[in-house]
């Protein structure tokens, strides 16, 4: 049985498509599904922020296959776990789910390197090239955690 991972932020077109790419990396595709999305659905069927494309193919990554797409509540019945960038989008995502289980499969991603302190990852979208790179760097940190647990369940 396939686990199945999504990756949240807020227009699904910087952060949550890094952490998409960074996590396939990082897992066997036949054991673990990754996808992404986002809060807000206005960049729904765009190729992630060309900053995003850059940081990841100066790190050996190709993510020009994502296109973004909304996040909806059947998600919920899709994935076993979702990732979320920053205390916003938990907060958006957490409001969709019906139930206890559904919220549960709800984390904060850099809770994966900073257990319970909800930090948030930065948006980079109005930032410069250098918060690009911050971000894949947290990102690479996290995943690198999550695929460690992944294989541990």
């Amino acid at each position: 049985m396939q686990i199945k991972v999504l990756m949240v932020c807020l227009g699904n077109i910087c952060r949550s498509p890094l952490a998409e790419g960074l996590l396939k990396s990082k897992v066997d595709s036949t054991k673990v599904l990754v996808a992404s999305a986002g809060t807000g659905g206005w960049h729904a069927g765009e190729l992630p922020d060309s900053r995003s494309i850059a940081v990841a193919q100066k790190n050996g990554l190709d993510i020009t296959d994502q296109r973004a797409k909304k996040f909806s509540h059947y998600d919920f019945a899709i994935y076993d776990h979702i990732y979320v960038m920053d205390n916003a989008n938990f907060r958006d995502v957490i409001q969709l789910a019906n139930t206890d289980e559904e919220k549960k499969k709800v984390k904060l991603i850099l809770n994966e390197l900073f257990p319970d302190e909800n930090v948030d990852v930065p948006d980079p979208y109005y930032g410069g090239d250098f918060g690009f790179d911050n971000v894949y760097k947290m990102l690479d940190e996290a995943c690198d955690k999550i695929a460690q647990k992944l294989y541990h369940l």
